[in-house]
């Protein structure tokens, strides 16, 4: 093949070579997103930024104009971990591949930092830190509450604390992811389930350690204001020492590890053994004090009171007295009732109807006897005045007459007796009564003594 000539070749030049690999490079690459660690930052006066952009195992230089970098909400520092949306492009004066940076953001711990900065200004100004809103920790805890994962090693770790120091403490734990998405809510819900609940007198919300991504959950708006309203106390246990979250400022202690948040709450069984022993031994030798104290008062009383005996004797012999004259007392009662009852005996006696009646009885056959005599005696002389009175009407009395031979005449009809013999006619009809017995007749002739 023949080698071309000069006027055939296409020949580039350094500025036209770069000029087209930036247009390349810039037409070849959309806009990218690229996490990675600040280094090689420089400031000029200009107010660009230039920096390098590295992993583990590479950089690229990176170029943020004045116009842009304006816009960040963070001070860009060597070290921090960064996220920039940029695009490909080349210096073309140095021939130096760069990104031109057109948006800055801090990416894992750094981003979460600032967060965490921030809601912590916002919480103590809301006054959820207050050290007034602290409520302090039972003196000894009747039972136990734990918010943290059922499997993780915080659990373990608390279980293994309180069976050494306080076996005997019962513990009710509340099961909820500590890290991820779902961890926070499951966080705020168990704590306003324990508040509900009201079956635990402390809570203890911990986890182990890790990263500030790993212990976000803990440092979520929601968790810290579910624990400022709990009205349980609440002790926070999350992560090592070194570990700060917001969960630790909003609870009312903060422990540096969930093995020191147990010994917080828990009495240690030694110490209180050995306060019991101290105190049984103060106990026993103050009781002993006390008893030689009233064994001397008793001695004393014992000296100054007269034995028992004497005074149940004195009491005895009074009783016994007092039973005399009792008996006393009743037989001259029911001696002077005797005599009262044979009083009012006698003086019934004396008005027992049963002689008053006897009286009466021989007044009233006396009287009987009396009213015979003069009955008899009235009876008498009425006889002998009627005997008198009927001789003295035997004399007057027209039968007398008529035994003598004399007759009465009557009219027939109206029973008059006739006087005269005017009153009669002839052939009436007269009556005419004798000494005994009676007629009747007819008128056959009158004479008149005139005649």
């Amino acid at each position: 093949m023949a080698e071309l000539t000069s006027a055939q070749r296409d020949i580039y030049n350094v500025s036209r070579l770069n000029r087209e690999i930036r247009t390349l490079l810039e037409t070849g690459f959309p806009t990218i997103w690229l996490e990675a660690e600040l280094s090689n930052l420089a400031r000029p006066a200009s107010g660009h930024l230039y920096f390098s952009l590295k992993d583990e195992a590479a950089q690229v230089r990176c170029a943020m104009f004045r116009s842009r970098n304006l816009l960040l909400k963070f001070r860009p520092e060597n070290g921090l971990q960064v996220r920039v949306r940029a695009r490909v492009s080349l210096y073309e004066a140095r021939g130096d591949y760069q990104l031109i940076v057109e948006h800055m953001e801090e990416a894992g711990d750094g981003a979460l930092r600032r967060a965490f900065d921030e809601l912590k200004v916002k919480l103590e100004a809301a006054g959820l830190f207050a050290a007034e809103h602290k409520q302090p920790l039972p003196r000894f805890s009747q039972r136990l509450g734990v918010i943290t994962s059922p499997s993780g090693a915080a659990i373990r770790d608390i279980v293994t604390t309180l069976r050494r120091r306080f076996p005997g403490l019962p513990v009710v734990i509340y099961p909820v992811p500590v890290q991820g998405g779902n961890a926070a809510p499951a966080i705020t819900a168990a704590l306003r389930t324990a508040a509900r609940r009201a079956e635990c007198d402390v809570l203890i919300l911990a986890r182990g350690g890790g990263s500030l991504e790993d212990l976000w959950p803990f440092n979520e708006e929601t968790v810290a204001r579910a624990i400022y309203d709990c009205p349980i106390p609440v002790v926070s246990g999350v992560g090592h020492e070194v570990d700060i979250t917001i969960a630790d400022f909003a609870a009312d202690v903060r422990a540096p590890t969930p093995t020191a948040a147990a010994e917080l709450v828990s009495p240690d069984q030694y110490d209180w053994q050995q306060n019991f022993a101290r105190l049984a031994r103060r106990l026993s030798r103050e009781m002993q004090q006390l008893l030689r104290y009233r064994e001397q008062q008793l001695n004393w009383l014992a000296r100054r009171l007269p034995h028992p005996r004497r005074y149940l004797q004195s009491v005895a012999q009074r009783l016994d007295e007092l039973d005399i004259r009792r008996s006393h007392a009743l037989r001259y009662q029911l001696q002077h009732r005797q005599s009262q009852l044979n009083t009012l005996r006698e003086r019934l006696q004396q008005y027992n109807p049963h002689h008053a009646l006897q009286r009466h009885d021989a007044h009233c056959r006396q009287l009987v006897t009396h009213l015979q005599q003069a009955m008899q005696r009235q009876l008498q002389d009425a006889n002998r005045r009627l005997q008198y009175r009927t001789r003295s009407l035997e004399t007057v009395s027209p039968l007398a007459t008529l035994s003598r031979g004399y007759a009465i005449v009557s009219t027939e009809i109206e029973d008059k007796v006739i006087t005269d013999v005017n009153q009669i006619t002839l052939q009436g009809r007269i009556r005419g009564r004798l000494h005994r017995g009676r007629f009747t007749a007819v008128v056959d002739g009158i004479e008149d003594e005139k005649n």
